[in-house]
């Protein structure tokens, strides 16, 4: 493994590290964009005997959170009448989550099973206009291959990962390794995910660990705004009053389920 499985360029080891307690892994970083890959990840069989990793203990917390916010960008930035999507929704909480808000959301996922969006599924005759996807992309062990298959559903895509600082944190202080998992197998930079909004030719904007590519042109008061240290928090908040102006699929989901 000689090049980035992002931008092809060389990559240097920058250090080995113990992955799931037992297995000595090598990490490379690349030396253009400073995405960050392991050695080719031999052990993703055993990460991945139970799909969400027992230390995942914010899943509830995060799609909580993240339903708010992305609420608010949709209701900013697109229609609440489009078609969306949940890329690897895992259980299907967070596609729950956006019908109980007003949001025709449906789920999609092949590694694991869906639990509370049963019944709104990726329907092959629906176009989906927006794709979500959470705690993902670390996952992804040829991202250019999924990538490419979530800009061929939608190239709007708000989607969640904790960037890589560019000096590559010690193992030992930086927790998004995931060592004790070992699931986090790709880590992005913030010149890695510009080099994904070039290639594909998006707009790219960074609201801390969450992101979003669009072939929007947003105004330059909104770009600002986005790029405002506490855009995040504010988007939570403003979901609040938003969400008055939607009415909850909740009850009409269960009478269509019924027929």
């Amino acid at each position: 493994m000689n090049n980035c499985k992002i931008c092809n360029s060389k990559i240097e080891k920058i250090f080995t590290t113990k992955i799931l307690y037992k297995y000595d892994v090598d990490y490379f970083r690349c030396i253009n964009c400073k995405f960050v890959q392991t050695e080719q990840p031999y052990w993703l069989e055993e990460s991945y005997a139970n799909p969400m990793n027992l230390t995942d203990t914010g899943i509830m917390l995060r799609n909580n959170r993240s339903s708010k916010i992305v609420t608010s960008i949709i209701l900013l930035f697109f229609k609440k009448e489009y078609n969306f999507i949940d890329y690897a929704g895992g259980y299907g909480v967070f596609t729950r989550l956006m019908r109980d808000i007003g949001f025709n959301f449906h789920w999609n996922d092949p590694y694991t099973k869906n639990l509370l969006s049963r019944g709104f599924e990726q329907k092959e005759s629906i176009k989906y206009d927006v794709v979500t996807s959470f705690e993902s992309f670390e996952h992804f062990e040829e991202p250019l291959t999924e990538i490419e298959k979530i800009f061929s559903i939608s190239k709007n895509v708000i989607f969640s990962t904790e960037l890589i600082p560019d000096n590559s944190p010690n193992p030992e202080t930086w927790w998004y390794y995931g060592r004790e998992h070992g699931q986090h197998i790709a880590l992005y930079s913030r010149k890695s995910m510009e080099f994904l909004a070039k290639k594909y030719d998006v707009n790219y904007y960074n609201l801390n660990n969450l992101h979003f590519f669009t072939t929007k042109k947003i105004n330059i008061l909104s770009s600002m705004f986005l790029r405002f240290k506490y855009a995040k928090h504010i988007l939570y908040i403003l979901s609040f009053p938003l969400q008055l102006f939607l009415k909850s699929k909740t009850m009409s989901d269960m009478e269509s389920l019924k027929k």
